[in-house]
């Protein structure tokens, strides 16, 4: 549905172009959301996108320039004169404008650092300093300060005074003249308050915070606890440095889940969309991975090779190594889809590794059980490959999902351990592993059982 909105309403734009009507053009795009128009941007050809960029109203066009591509916005800051890209700058809010200096080539930057005023630079360079996964890295600075003397009236007329500039007025943050946080005030409860009440005898004063170089994986999950709309952050003093929204904290969710989904797919996280991205630059980031699991996986081809004779005695093996294979890997990856998914929203801890074991214990007994019962009965009935041959084929799959549940559940808890992101232990290494674990066992229940 809104693929033919944009669809629809990118036709009546050309359309508009063609017979230069940009008044009507210009009314068109201030009914749109910020989101939409970026959306919309990205079908238009290059060589208009300019033209319609100016048809915007100033504010409008500052939020649309967020939402658009980092080509785009390079494009059309190569094309803006200093005082049409100082009127943009001016209305970016400071962490639009740390993204923005992040994502840019070093002459843009210059050229979007000259255009923003002292305090904004500096506002900007503080943030910098932060490391690229912490909180101090996603907040902003523009935020409602408010004094503990201050009457209700006094902080209202505060608000109308600075809002403008702030990133939200929604809540207040009560601060000392040494910026230390002693409570937060909702604009509701201000409206809500007589003119003469003093802020410090209303304000909330058990106030949830974090600090600047907490993880902001770990920030973005407060908001889902919490149900947050802004969390504020504070330095080892307890002093107020900024704050960070739920638009950010958002943001930082899409990226560690796409981030997530691309390394249990084996593939280096890239923050481009997919039609964004090259084809060389794909390559590049799914090569490596694809060498790596390809040596990995000839330990698998070792393993068959050492049991040759077996084979050669026992043909029929080789009919169910792909079938026990596969049921290792996938049983690997339950467990660890599920643990990784545990990890990230903060309800497994490291501590609880040995509860997570034994849970993962009864389920691989009752799942290896299920799956060779059935199996037994499929290779009486069906294939009719002979007792012994079937009990190595079951008691192979059993000790196989037993494996792979335990490995599946165990490894990304130890990675996380040691620092490294749970994802990475998923299906691919794991698969590799559990591969190499069943074919062992299978070709030790078979020499044991069938004397080969």
């Amino acid at each position: 549905m809104e693929q033919n909105y944009l669809m629809t309403m990118g036709k009546t734009i050309e359309s508009l172009l063609d017979q230069k009507k940009y008044v009507t053009i210009r009314d068109v795009l201030t009914t749109m959301q910020a989101i939409d128009i970026a959306a919309l941007f990205d079908d238009i050809d290059q060589d208009r996108l300019p033209l319609l960029y100016r048809l915007l109203p100033k504010e409008l066009a500052a939020e649309t320039f967020v939402e658009m591509d980092e080509d785009a916005q390079t494009m059309l800051i190569h094309g803006f004169s200093d005082t049409e890209l100082k009127e943009v700058v001016d209305e970016l809010y400071v962490d639009d404008m740390v993204d923005l200096v992040e994502e840019m080539p070093a002459n843009v930057v210059k050229r979007i650092l000259r255009s923003a005023d002292n305090e904004t630079r500096k506002a900007i360079n503080e943030i910098l300093k932060y490391p690229d996964d912490s909180a101090g890295s996603i907040m902003t600075t523009e935020y409602v300060s408010l004094r503990p003397a201050m009457t209700v009236g006094d902080a209202i007329k505060r608000i109308r005074r600075t809002g403008v500039d702030k990133e939200t007025i929604y809540t207040g943050y009560v601060t000392t003249p040494n910026r230390t946080l002693v409570g937060m005030l909702s604009l509701r409860t201000l409206l809500l308050s007589d003119d003469d009440d003093v802020v410090q005898d209303i304000m909330e004063t058990n106030v949830i915070a974090v600090n600047t170089l907490d993880d902001k994986e770990e920030v973005a999950n407060q908001f889902k606890k919490y149900d947050f709309l802004t969390i504020p952050v504070v330095d080892k003093e307890f002093r107020l440095v900024g704050i960070v929204t739920v638009d950010d904290a958002i943001d930082v969710m899409e990226d560690e889940v796409t981030e997530d989904m691309e390394m249990m797919a084996a593939i280096t996280p890239t923050d481009k969309p997919y039609l964004k991205t090259g084809v060389f630059e794909t390559w590049k980031k799914r090569i490596p991975w694809l060498l790596l699991l390809m040596i990995s996986a000839t330990f698998t081809g070792m393993i068959i090779t050492s049991f040759e004779d077996a084979l050669a005695a026992q043909v029929t093996l080789t009919a169910f190594i792909p079938m026990l294979m596969d049921t290792g890997g996938n049983s690997g990856s339950q467990a660890s889809v599920t643990v990784i998914r545990g990890l990230s929203l903060g309800e497994i801890e490291f501590v609880d590794i040995f509860k997570v074991m034994w849970k993962e214990i009864r389920v691989a007994l009752m799942c290896g059980v299920t799956l060779a019962i059935a199996n037994f009965a499929k290779l009486m009935l069906f294939d009719q490959v002979g007792l012994w041959v079937s009990l190595v084929v079951c008691l192979t799959l059993i000790v196989t999902v037993f494996f792979a549940k335990i490995i599946g559940c165990v490894l990304p808890m130890l990675a996380k351990k040691v620092g490294f992101d749970p994802a990475v232990m998923a299906s691919p290494f794991i698969t590799t592993a559990v591969d190499a674990i069943s074919l062992i066992v299978y070709f030790q229940i078979a020499t044991l059982l069938l004397g080969i």
